[in-house]
Formats: C-alpha cells, sequence, structure tokens
C-alpha cells in the first residue's frame, strides 16, 4: 500500500537550500583548518594524571609530522609529499598531491611538555601528555564538625 503525501514546494525548497549550503560548507571551509585544508580528526582524552590526544594522519610519515606545546595550546603539523615523481603513463585520474596542515586546539589543562611521549602506528599519532601538578585533580578530606 502507498501512501499520498501532499507536495509542499516551500519545504522541498528550503531542504534544497540547507543541502547545497551544506555542500559548499563542507567542501570548501574545514571549520577546523580554515579553507580548503587537510586536518585530521582528532580524540582529547582526559584522566587523572594526562591529556591523551590520538589524531589520524594516514599516509603521513613520523618524520613529516611536527608536534609543539605552547602553553596550553597543542598544535600538530604534518606535510605529505607522493611517493615518486616519475612518469608512469598518462594520468586519467589524478588525486593524490602534496598536502599540508596545521591544527591548534587548546587543551582544557596546563601539560608538561618535557615529559610528553608521542607514538605513531599505523597512521594513529598518539600523544600522552602528562598534566601538570597544579592542574592534577587534590582529594579534600570531609570531616564531621561537632555540634548542631
Amino acid at each position: 500500500m502507498t501512501s499520498l503525501i501532499r507536495w509542499n514546494p516551500i519545504r522541498d525548497a528550503v531542504s534544497m537550500t540547507d543541502m547545497v549550503d551544506r555542500l559548499f560548507n563542507d567542501a570548501f571551509f574545514d571549520n577546523r583548518s580554515g579553507a580548503f585544508g587537510v586536518s585530521p580528526d582528532m580524540d582529547v582524552i582526559e584522566n587523572d594524571d594526562n591529556m591523551i590526544v590520538k589524531a589520524e594522519l594516514p599516509g603521513f610519515k613520523p618524520e613529516n609530522v611536527d608536534v609543539r606545546v605552547e602553553g596550553n595550546l597543542l598544535t600538530i603539523r604534518g606535510e605529505y609529499h607522493e611517493e615518486s615523481e616519475k612518469k608512469e603513463g598518462q594520468y586519467h585520474l589524478k588525486e593524490r598531491r602534496q598536502s599540508s596542515f596545521s591544527r591548534s586546539i587548546p587543551l582544557p589543562v596546563d601539560v608538561d611538555a618535557d615529559k610528553a611521549k608521542a607514538e605513531f602506528e599505523h597512521g594513529i599519532l598518539t600523544l600522552t601528555l602528562p598534566k601538570n601538578e597544579d592542574a592534577k585533580p587534590r582529594r579534600i578530606a570531609v570531616t564531621a564538625k561537632n555540634g548542631k
């Protein structure tokens, strides 16, 4: 059984406008890196002792990735170059190119960059950034007060 739905041209026009706006925003403006940029997807996790940052960097080599911490601002930069420049024949499609990115994110707490660790495995950069002692949570003992 099929249902008939009344056509509403206004609803369809607004929906189409939203879709076109979203298409152009997604294609040309990456909120993480600016216009026409490539930027890694990241997870930022906080536990009692560390900030852990995981960034997807497929195709990047560890020697082409630069990580810096200034205050509570983490900046990750990377450059990607094609493996070779040799002519293999006539290209019908060429999408792999040189690219670079720079992404900066504020960390919610200050970290000790001197004790940080960076590991790169299967295209995932994992940063372990120990919190400064002042930023670590402290337990405060609660005592009962005598009297009413």
